[in-house]
């Protein structure tokens, strides 16, 4: 600290991230894709789990540093531009973008470049379609959210997962929605970063969970509200389907 206090932060906070990383500690620099439609809920829990880990730089990524709207009413500020990224980031994470978002050509082209030089690779969600348009999911383990498990093979997995959460091959790790996102993020951090700060994370955030009626999933849901999801998402599915999977292909 030099004495002088930026009016937009505070000394409380400051004197906290001070504690958790002190002068001299090395740089691991995190970049999240927020372009428009992201999902908050695939993303926080990344920026939670590395905002309390050692040296973290983070980096809210997209094409411009206007607002984005995340998905829904969820307005937010980019902090880096493609073209001011990192050259190397520690870790690129993407959690679910909109159909639009993921398909758009310079999109994949950030992701498949990034994602190539990247030490750590975390889909989240829908996010895990973004790695397969750019080419980032050939002959890999991979899951995803339950309506998108069909376009994995499509998009160069060798397999796809169907249950638990988070799936690891090499440095690509894919989740389920939301907790995935915190799961993904706490086993990169004990990887990359040693257990203790993995630990250290794990406590401030208290990650605990306890659904309280029970867990998402179809077999909890029952059928009609399984079957109403996914006429409800039907769109969004095909809206990955057709552009997702073309981008990939022509990468082939």
């Amino acid at each position: 600290m030099n004495g002088k206090t930026n009016k937009n932060k505070l000394p409380s906070y400051e004197g906290f991230a001070e504690g958790m990383s002190p002068p001299g500690t090395k740089a691991f620099r995190v970049g999240i894709i927020i372009g428009p439609g992201f999902l908050p809920m695939d993303m926080v829990g990344i920026h939670a789990v590395f905002g309390f880990c050692p040296g973290t730089e983070i980096h809210l990524l997209w094409k411009s540093l206007d607002l984005v709207e995340g998905f829904p009413s969820w307005w937010t500020r980019p902090t880096t531009t493609f073209d001011n990224c990192p050259d190397q980031l520690d870790v690129l994470a993407i959690p679910m973008l909109a159909p639009e978002t993921t398909n758009d050509p310079d999109l994949i082209a950030f992701v498949a470049e990034q994602g190539r030089k990247a030490k750590y690779v975390i889909g989240v969600c829908n996010g895990v379609v973004a790695l397969g348009a750019a080419g980032l999911l050939k002959g890999k383990r991979v899951t995803t959210s339950i309506n998108s498990l069909p376009l994995l093979t499509k998009l160069g997995a060798a397999e796809v997962v169907t249950t638990g959460g988070v799936v690891v091959d090499g440095n690509i790790y894919t989740a389920r929605p939301s907790i995935g996102s915190f799961e993904a993020a706490l086993m990169v951090a004990d990887r990359a970063l040693g257990h203790q700060s993995a630990q250290m994370a794990n406590l401030i955030v208290e990650y605990d969970p306890h659904p309280p009626i029970g867990p998402g999933t179809i077999e909890n849901a029952g059928k009609e509200i399984t079957d109403r999801y996914a006429s409800l998402i039907a769109g969004i599915i095909d809206g990955y389907r057709r552009g997702a999977i073309p981008a990939y292909e022509a990468q082939r």
